[in-house]
C-alpha cells in the first residue's frame, strides 16, 4: 500500500472536518444565510432552527440540557468566560481590592487556563497552583488540601493536551460541590472522544471546541449549569445580550450547525472509535520501546486517553527529531506553544530533565488515522532515533556505562 505523505498524526492540535459535517454547513452559507436574530421572517426562523437542532446535539452529547449550551469562538473562549465569568460573579470583595476569592489550578493546564487565572491574580484574587506528580494526574485529595473556605472557584481540565492523563473530574466536582465551589473543566481533549454526563461528572462549566472533534474551526461551546447550583457568570462581551446574556454577538450559524453534527457523529462512533486509536496507541508505545533504549512514554500508565501518546527520546536534539521525521506532521507540545523553543512546560511540571523534554514528540491519532500510517510513523521514528544517536558523543558514553549525570564539565 502506498502511503500520501506526509501523514497526519496532529489531531490533538485540529482535526479535518468531517465530510458529513461539511455537507450539513454548506446550506447556511448559501440558502439559510439568515442572521437566527432576525424573528420576523422566514430566513431568519430557518436559521434559528439549525442553531436550536445544533444546541440540543451538543447537549446530548454531554448529557445537559440544550439551555445550557452557550456559543463561543472555541475552547479559549470558553475557558475565559468561565474562569473569568465565575470569578467575578462570585467574588468576595469589589474589584480592587485584595481577598477577591480563592482559586484552584494546576500549573500544566493549557496557557487559556492559566492565563486567565494570572489575570485575576493581578485583580486580587488568590490562586493555588497545584503541582502534578510525575504521571501528570490531579486527584481529588490534592484538591482537598487545597480547598479553603474562600474557595470559590476550581479549574481542573478533564484530559491534559500534552500528556493525554485523564485527572479524576467526577471526584473532584463532587469535592467541589461539598464546599460550595464552583468546578470549571476544560474538555477540549475529552469531549467526544470519552463518554461524557455533566450531572453523574458533577460539572458545573465545561468548555470545548469544535475543531478537536472532526467538526469546523472557529466554534465552540461552553456548558453553564442551570440547576443545583445554578451558575452565574459575568459577560466578557456586551451589545445585544444573545445567549443568556453571557456572550453578545451574531452566531457563527454554519460553524454551529457544523458542531452540532460533529457531536451527534461522535455520540455514535465514539465507543468502535476510541477502542481501535487505543490499539493503535498501544501498539506504538510498545514498538518504540521495544525497538530503542532510552525512551519514556509521558503521563499516566494507564488513566491516559485513547488517542494521545507523548514520547520523550534520550540523547537526541529535539529540533534534528522534528527535522528527522518531517513525513510526519507531529508536535513537540501543544500547539498553542509550539512556536516556543523552550521544553515543555507541561513535561517540566512532571520533573522530566530539560534534554528530555526537547526530545519529545506527541502523536495523536484522529477518525482517518490508519494502522499502515502508524507502522510507517514507527519506522521512521525508529530510523531517525539510531541515525541521530550514532552521531551523538554522549550516547557513546551513555553505551559505555558512563552516568551522563555524574560528569562535570570545564568551560573554556
Amino acid at each position: 500500500m502506498t502511503l500520501d505523505l506526509p501523514i497526519y498524526m496532529d489531531n490533538a492540535s485540529t482535526t479535518r472536518t468531517d465530510p458529513r459535517v461539511l455537507e450539513a454547513m454548506l446550506p447556511f452559507f448559501l440558502d439559510t444565510y439568515g442572521n437566527p436574530s432576525s424573528r420576523n421572517h422566514s430566513f431568519g426562523w430557518a436559521a434559528e432552527d439549525g442553531v436550536d437542532r445544533a444546541r440540543r446535539q451538543v447537549a446530548d452529547l454531554i448529557g445537559a440540557g440544550p439551555k445550557e449550551i452557550i456559543w463561543t469562538s472555541g475552547a479559549t473562549e470558553g475557558n475565559n468566560l468561565a474562569i473569568k465569568g465565575a470569578a467575578r460573579m462570585y467574588a468576595k470583595a469589589p474589584a480592587g481590592e485584595s481577598g477577591r476569592g480563592h482559586i484552584i489550578t494546576a500549573i500544566h493546564e493549557h496557557k487559556a487556563v492559566i492565563d486567565p487565572c494570572k489575570r485575576l491574580e493581578r485583580e486580587g484574587f488568590d490562586v493555588t497552583w497545584l503541582e502534578p506528580g510525575a504521571d501528570g494526574l490531579i486527584t481529588a485529595d490534592m484538591v482537598a488540601g487545597a480547598m479553603r473556605d474562600d474557595t470559590i472557584l476550581v479549574s481542573i481540565m478533564w484530559a491534559n493536551n500534552e500528556i493525554g492523563t485523564i485527572n479524576e473530574v467526577p471526584e473532584i466536582g463532587a469535592l467541589c460541590h461539598e464546599h460550595n465551589a464552583i468546578f470549571h473543566t476544560d474538555g477540549t481533549q475529552w469531549v467526544g472522544k470519552m463518554p461524557t454526563n455533566v450531572d453523574t461528572d458533577n460539572i458545573d462549566l465545561l468548555s470545548f471546541s469544535g475543531h478537536k472533534l472532526f467538526g469546523p474551526n472557529g466554534v465552540g461551546a461552553l456548558y453553564v449549569r442551570r440547576r443545583r447550583p445554578r451558575v452565574r457568570l459575568e459577560a466578557m462581551l456586551d451589545g445585544g445580550g444573545h445567549e443568556r446574556g453571557m456572550r453578545s454577538g451574531t452566531l457563527n450559524v454554519p460553524g454551529i450547525v457544523g458542531m452540532g453534527m460533529a457531536c451527534e457523529i461522535a455520540g455514535r462512533e465514539m465507543e468502535a472509535e476510541g477502542e481501535r486509536l487505543l490499539k493503535l496507541r498501544q501498539h506504538m508505545e510498545r514498538s518504540l520501546v521495544d525497538a530503542i533504549d532510552v525512551v519514556q512514554v509521558n503521563g499516566h500508565a494507564e488513566k491516559r486517553l485513547p488517542h494521545l501518546t507523548n514520547i520523550s527520546f534520550g540523547f537526541v536534539e529535539g529540533e534534528s527529531l522534528m527535522m528527522g521525521v518531517k513525513d510526519i506532521a507531529c508536535s513537540s507540545g501543544s500547539a498553542c506553544t509550539s512556536a516556543s523553543l523552550e521544553p515543555s512546560y507541561v513535561l517540566k511540571a512532571l520533573g522530566v530533565g530539560d534534554d528530555l523534554a526537547h526530545s519529545s514528540l506527541r502523536m495523536s491519532f484522529g477518525r482517518w488515522t490508519t494502522a499502515e500510517e502508524v507502522d510507517y510513523a514507527i519506522e521512521n521514528i525508529i530510523t531517525a532515533v539510531k541515525h541521530l544517536r550514532s552521531m551523538s558523543p554522549l550516547y557513546d558514553l551513555h553505551n559505555e556505562g558512563i552516568d551522563i549525570s555524574t560528569i562535570q564539565w570545564q568551560a573554556h
